[in-house]
C-alpha cells in the first residue's frame, strides 16, 4: 500500500527516464491522471492514455525525448509531502530555475500549472517541481 500516491507517480517517472524507457504504466487516480495531463499540456510529456484491464484502471504515460534521446525532464522534486504540506498565495508562487521549470498546484479550482495560477490569481498546495 503507497502511502502518498504523488510521490510514488514522481519516482516512477524519474526512474523510467534514467531508464530511457518510452512508456510508463501506473495505477490510476483522479489527483494522478490531472498532474499527467498538465505534464502533457506544458511539453514534458508526450501522451496520456487511460487503460483498463481486469477492472483495474492504469495510466500510460508516453515519455518525451529530444535528440540523442535527451528527456524533456531533467528533474522532478516533491514539495508538499503527508508530514509536511505547503501553501502558498499566488504572489508568493516561487519559480523553479529561473522561470525554466514549473510547478503543480492543487489549488480550489483544481490542478494547475504555476503559470496558470499566477494568472487566475489563485493559490494553493505546492505539489511538486518539474523542470
Amino acid at each position: 500500500m503507497v502511502t502518498d500516491p504523488v510521490s510514488d507517480m514522481l519516482a516512477r517517472l524519474r526512474n523510467a527516464i534514467r531508464a530511457r524507457h518510452d512508456r510508463l504504466e501506473l495505477p490510476s487516480s483522479k489527483l494522478k491522471k490531472g498532474v499527467a495531463e498538465i505534464l502533457k499540456q506544458t511539453g514534458y510529456i508526450a501522451d496520456v492514455r487511460e487503460n483498463e484491464q481486469q477492472g483495474r484502471k492504469s495510466l500510460l504515460l508516453v515519455l518525451k525525448y529530444g535528440r540523442n534521446r535527451e528527456a524533456a525532464i531533467d528533474g522532478v522534486r516533491r514539495i508538499s509531502r503527508p508530514g509536511r504540506r505547503v501553501y502558498v498565495g499566488h504572489d508568493k508562487i516561487p519559480p523553479v530555475f529561473f522561470g525554466l521549470g514549473m510547478s503543480i498546484l492543487s489549488t480550489s479550482q483544481g490542478l494547475m500549472s504555476d503559470g496558470e495560477a499566477r494568472r487566475r490569481k489563485v493559490g494553493g498546495e505546492l505539489l511538486c517541481e518539474v523542470w
